[in-house]
């Protein structure tokens, strides 16, 4: 299933242009510091001097969870139906910020645990009523899997399809940050301990039951499949311990990627699926744009081993694309001043003496 993406790293033959003209603008070398990062990256993935992100879009993609049988999450199972009509009503957080910024929102069942009713902001591609729990069996099956992804797919194709040239993405479900340390230490082998946060709010106690739950799963998953988790493939990896929201996203990435799309990654879940796509093809990593540093524990060790730099660091812990439609301003701001601001040759202005 994953090897339908065959992603190109971006054509490097630009980057002087673009380099020149970012250090003719009327400003002193590096002035305008991440911002003058980020509007180099578009141009290379754009393949343009002047990049563009006015047709952006917010897809959230939300899921159940078996491990929540658990007890790895403060909030019942029934949130997550409840969220994602909060979100279709435009109550949520991501749903307010995406109105404020003008940003079409659209939000994806690949696998909530309720029959949602549909809507005209709904994407209905449920795979299943949640995962398995995967502290007792796999997650998921191949066909579930391969299902999953696809739904990534054909939203990222949908979108771009319809003419967006930012795609941001962001998740709801219940427990899914307890799939995603899973997951991250499943594919870059750090401990449970490590990986397990906070959550929606567990206090000491239940992040320290949440990080044996993820070591009890891995364990029973290394014993089923008779290999070391390092020796897992990805599909492996995802049949075992993940979840179909974030295996969703992956497969959006990764079609974005292959589409010459940039992409906008969110928090820490969001960055798991980033890192379980960069095992299926490394050089989707050059289309992310990564919005915020969260507050959810393992995300800045994640963001290193990426060795990603964040836009925002403002303690968020929210999910569902906040964090990167919060972004969003500063993103556009880069290609307004690449597009926009005056060179000093057409400004008159005398450049730095070198």
């Amino acid at each position: 299933m994953f090897t339908q993406f065959s992603i190109q790293t971006p054509s490097a033959v630009i980057g002087a242009e673009l380099q020149h003209k970012i250090d003719n603008k009327t400003k002193p070398l590096g002035a305008l510091g991440e911002l003058e990062n980020i509007a180099f990256q578009l141009g290379t993935i754009q393949q343009t001097l002047t990049p563009d992100v006015s047709k952006p879009k917010m897809i959230v993609f939300a899921a159940d969870h078996g491990v929540v049988a658990q007890g790895v999450s403060l909030f019942p199972q029934e949130v997550t139906p409840q969220m994602v009509m909060n979100f279709l009503m435009g109550g949520a957080a991501v749903s307010v910020f995406c109105a404020q910024y003008n940003v079409p929102l659209r939000v994806v069942d690949v696998g909530v645990n309720a029959e949602l009713a549909a809507h005209p902001l709904l994407g209905a591609r449920k795979v299943a009523f949640s995962t398995q729990d995967f502290s007792q069996q796999a997650a998921m099956s191949a066909k579930q899997l391969e299902q999953a992804v696809q739904a990534g797919v054909d939203e990222a194709n949908l979108a771009i399809d319809d003419g967006v040239n930012l795609l941001m993405f962001g998740e709801m479900g219940i427990g899914n940050t307890c799939v995603s340390s899973c997951m991250m230490t499943a594919l870059i082998g750090v401990s449970a301990s490590d990986s397990a946060g906070r959550g929606t709010g567990l206090d000491q106690a239940g992040v320290s039951h949440k990080a044996q739950v993820i070591e009890q799963s891995l364990k029973r998953a290394e014993q089923e499949t008779g290999q070391m988790m390092s020796e897992w493939s990805v599909q492996t990896l995802a049949e075992q311990v993940g979840g179909f929201e974030i295996v969703a996203m992956a497969g959006a990435m990764l079609q974005s990627a292959q589409r010459q799309t940039a992409f906008v990654v969110d928090g820490f879940i969001c960055s798991v699926a980033l890192l379980f796509a960069q095992k299926v093809a490394p050089n989707v990593r050059d289309y992310a744009i990564f919005a915020h540093q969260s507050n959810e524990k393992a995300h800045k060790m994640l963001l290193d081993h990426l060795q990603a730099e964040p836009i925002l660091s403002l303690d968020l812990r929210l999910g569902e694309g906040s964090g990167a439609i919060l972004a969003y301003p500063l993103i556009n701001s880069a290609c307004v001043f690449l597009n926009k601001m005056a060179s000093f040759e057409s400004a008159g202005v005398s450049g730095s003496e070198s």
